[in-house]
């Protein structure tokens, strides 16, 4: 099967061997996106809300890299530390989404590898046929 696969700016791809996002047919699966920002420090320190959203930008980024659209994400996994956080964090995802709507989980963690981090989301998306 054809494999391709996506690297963002994430100091930790090489560290731990594994890719952003990989594409196997018409299925995209990205890897636990935490909130990095360019230069590999991590975006919006204490707000959840901006943390999401980057968190979000670069899955969408990765998607279309791939050839997908954020609309043909069809699950997310959003894992917070503050279970306070949880609408803020939801009203990203809702806000990046809108009527796509993709299935998902959200989870409270004891803690992400960085402890700046209040966020880190998967995703998985499925693109249509014939779309390269």
């Amino acid at each position: 099967m054809d494999r391709r696969r996506h690297f963002s700016a994430s100091p930790y791809e090489g560290q731990f061997g594994y890719c952003r996002a990989l594409r196997t047919g018409r299925r995209i699966v990205v890897s636990g996106t935490a909130p990095i920002g360019p230069k590999g420090n991590t975006a919006a320190p204490g707000d959840a809300f901006g943390q999401a959203w980057r968190c979000l930008q670069i899955i969408e980024e990765a998607v279309e890299a791939l050839g997908g659209r954020i609309e043909h994400v069809v699950r997310t996994r959003i894992y917070i530390t503050r279970r306070d956080d949880w609408s803020v964090v939801a009203r990203a995802h809702g806000q990046v989404f809108g009527e796509a709507r993709p299935a998902t989980t959200l989870v409270v963690v004891a803690g992400l590898l960085d402890p700046d981090w209040l966020v880190e989301i998967e995703a998985e998306a499925e693109v249509p046929d014939g779309t390269p």
